[in-house]
């Protein structure tokens, strides 16, 4: 029995035999096969002392939400519970990847860059972990400027004190014996010296924004040494650093450099919601990557329009850039690639409307939904089984999700290659507005997207949360928008009508495209992506927060107060007329501009 408590893919995960999860890219997301356990998110009141008597480990984070590790005999009966207000199964997390600074109004040699180097502010860099040996983040002295190094792999916390003991071995193979955290991809490193590299050997011209900050690094860890990190990870990382950043009373920008395409993408998912509250603790500022999936081909999205009154059915179809119509409706083509071992589709659309759904395979094969059924269902066209799930409105969102799963039918390795099509036929319709995601371009192939895509509405999560300061990416050579960043709303009077100006996204651009940034070695590296705009934006906010804050010149320039100072300070991009605009918000970021006065 479906809970209206859960969330739509994890009903549809319960409702699914295991064999079938295990050849799913999301379902099984959150299940231990060994322990026979599902780790979830929840929102909760009261107290959740009873759950202890069966069996289920509480971890309580802030405000109301706390992460489950549940017994799986016991998931069926969680919703049941009183005190559980909404149940989330993770997500997996992928990071944005593909000279800022003076692009960046803040260049070395500037009085600015003098005076404001984030002294007295915490950066923190949420990722893949730190190189902590690289001269990037010493002081001159030799010691570190990581006051806390979290690493979730290993499951150990490392002080200052530690570090700084280990940097005296005087080898990085010694000092790896005795503080054994690493970033194998280089990622965070990369990330870390952006926002607050010092530019160790090289000097000023290899230095980050926020030079002199204090740093606290968390290692995301992952479930399995082939696995993704999860939203569950981060929401633990995030409580961490806020609780850090209070206990040394001291203000912090955190970055953050992932995300993931599931959900609605307008902030009304529990990870979204939790952000928007840890922004509001202590004297914070959260800066996330928009994601790289604008030119990726994974969204669709359009709107199909009932003319005149009564049950006519008539429509006018508008925005068909993205689609193909026909006398039946809107028809969304997708290819998929060659030796593509699973895929989902999600279909948002508003619940007022009802849709006939016909989803047809490369040979004709079809089968067709109504939107008004809700539930699982399950079907075979070719050799292919498509798990469908039929959503509700949950609490905290009024759009309702089509979720279809493709997985290999038994005994095939491959989903079938070829065109697919979702036909949209209208029954009744009050908007028409309605939007497909395909997962992010890291789990899938190049030749697998749809056909014809709508490139705005394509900013990862957690992007979207409404209190964070969402960053795209730029190319500062050319002055000119990065295509691969993801875009934010062009159809921001059809999006459950967030029309504020409080949820334009993104906020600003950073450079993105060929900047210098460490790397794991101890030399430099060109880098590419969201990924490495944001830091851009997260050492510019703690050097605001210096100068207002520590320098006393504003005791309150953190959280909502720092966007609007950006998005002021925001210069004009070559080929944006209007803003704020859906590629680039209020423009990019000018550090200069940015500060009051």
């Amino acid at each position: 029995m479906d809970s209206q408590k859960n969330e739509n893919l994890l009903n549809l995960a319960l409702e699914t035999a295991p064999e079938e999860r295990l050849r799913s890219l999301e379902l099984n997301v959150g299940y231990d096969v060994q322990e026979k356990t599902w780790e979830v998110i929840v929102k909760y009141h009261g107290s959740l002392e009873a759950l202890a008597e069966r069996g289920i480990l509480v971890e309580e984070l802030i405000a109301g939400y706390a992460i489950l590790t549940v017994p799986e005999s016991e998931m069926a009966r969680l919703a049941e519970i009183e005190q559980i207000e909404y149940v989330e199964k993770p997500k997996r997390l992928f990071f944005s990847d593909l000279a800022g600074n003076t692009a960046s109004c803040f260049a070395p040699g500037s009085q600015m860059f003098e005076t404001l180097t984030g002294k007295g502010v915490l950066v923190a860099v949420i990722d893949s972990g730190i190189t902590y040996y690289n001269r990037d983040f010493r002081n001159a002295d030799g010691t570190t400027r990581i006051r806390y190094l979290w690493d979730q792999v290993l499951g150990r916390e490392f002080r200052a004190e530690q570090i700084n003991e280990a940097l005296r071995t005087g080898s990085r193979q010694a000092a790896e014996q005795l503080v054994p955290s690493i970033d194998t991809s280089g990622h965070g490193t990369a990330v870390a010296g952006i926002a607050a590299g010092n530019g160790g050997e090289g000097g000023p011209a290899y230095a980050g924004v926020a030079r002199e900050s204090e740093l606290i690094i968390v290692r995301l860890g992952s479930p399995r040494a082939d696995s993704f990190p999860r939203t569950t990870e981060l929401m633990r990382a995030l409580t961490y650093v806020v609780n850090k950043a209070v206990e040394l009373a001291m203000p912090v920008a955190v970055n953050l450099s992932f995300g993931n395409t599931y959900g609605a993408h307008n902030g009304t998912s529990l990870l979204e919601r939790f952000i928007d509250n840890v922004s509001e603790i202590g004297r914070s500022v959260i800066c996330v990557g928009s994601g790289n999936e604008g030119a990726s081909g994974g969204h669709v999205g359009g709107s199909l329009r009932q003319q005149g009154s009564g049950s006519t059915g008539l429509t006018s179809l508008v925005n068909q850039t993205d689609t193909d119509v026909t006398n039946r409706g809107r028809r969304v083509e997708m290819t998929v690639g060659a030796y593509e071992r699973g895929l989902n589709v999600q279909l948002w659309k508003e619940y007022a409307d009802r849709y006939l759904v016909t989803v047809l395979s490369p040979s004709g094969e079809t089968f067709q939904v109504d939107t008004d059924r809700p539930g699982k269902q399950t079907y075979r066209l070719q050799q292919t089984q498509i798990l469908f799930y039929n959503g509700e409105p949950a609490p905290y969102m009024t759009a309702q999700e089509l979720y279809f799963d493709f997985l290999p039918a038994e005994g095939n390795p491959y989903l079938d290659r070829g065109v697919w099509t979702f036909e949209l036929r209208p029954l009744r319709i009050i908007t028409g507005n309605y939007t497909f995601y395909l997962p992010s371009e890291a789990v899938r192939s190049a030749d697998t997207r749809f056909v014809r895509t709508t490139p705005d509405v394509t900013l990862t999560i957690p992007s979207t949360a409404v209190k964070v300061v969402t960053v795209g990416a730029y190319d500062p050579v050319y002055e000119s928008y990065a295509d691969f960043s993801g875009r934010g709303y062009l159809y921001q009077d059809q999006v459950n009508s967030r029309t504020s100006d409080t949820f334009v996204k993104p906020d600003l651009v950073a450079p993105g495209v060929g900047v210098l940034a460490p790397d794991r070695y101890g030399g430099y590296s060109p880098v590419t992506g969201t990924s490495f705009a944001a830091p851009f934006v997260t050492g510019a906010a703690a050097v605001l927060m210096q100068w207002g804050i520590v320098a006393g010149n504003d005791p309150y320039l953190y959280g909502e107060k720092v966007k609007a100072y950006l998005r002021k300070g925001a210069q004009p991009i070559r080929g944006v007329a209007e803003y704020p605009d859906a590629r680039v918000g209020y423009g990019a970021l000018c550090v200069a501009d940015s500060l009051p006065g």
